[in-house]
């Protein structure tokens, strides 16, 4: 980047010393510097500048991709947090379904127990129309005992 601004500007110097009619020695000074190494300095400095700037978009680019991983994470961590909460939604369903069979489970203990006392009170019903019957039978018997011994009297 500054070679081109560093050849144009030498090629522009030595114009105008030449238009300046600028004698041979002042170009010797110049050659005598680039001997000394000025010129491979001002190149080292250059390309270090270079370095500078592309270290310097480099960090930019790193702070660019952290700045959309934190973007990412934080969209990350909305939907965990909502699924989380659904997750809780679906745990307290649960729960209530759970305790909803519990009750159930009772009712049906219930009217099982009460199934049970109705059958006893059948079994015991009938037990005592069976009594009943064999009492009734009984007396019918005696009734017709008599009504033959009326019968037999009165023949």
């Amino acid at each position: 980047m500054f070679d081109k601004f560093k050849k144009e500007g030498g090629e522009m110097m030595e114009e105008r010393k030449k238009e300046q009619g600028v004698d041979e020695s002042k170009s010797s000074i110049s050659q005598s510097s680039n001997q000394i190494g000025i010129g491979e300095l001002m190149d080292k400095r250059a390309k270090l500048e270079e370095a500078i700037d592309y270290v310097g978009l480099m960090i930019k680019n790193l702070k660019d991709k952290r700045t959309n991983l934190e973007k990412d994470i934080e969209e990350e961590s909305v939907d965990i947090k909502n699924l989380k909460e659904k997750l809780q939604k679906v745990t307290e369903y649960i729960e209530e379904e759970n305790q909803g069979i519990q009750e159930l489970t009772k009712k049906r203990q219930q009217v099982e127990n009460e199934a049970d006392e109705v059958g006893s009170i059948i079994n015991n019903l009938r037990d005592r129309l069976s009594g009943i019957d064999k009492i009734i039978d009984s007396e019918g018997i005696r009734v017709k005992k008599i009504k033959e011994s009326r019968n037999t009297l009165e023949s």
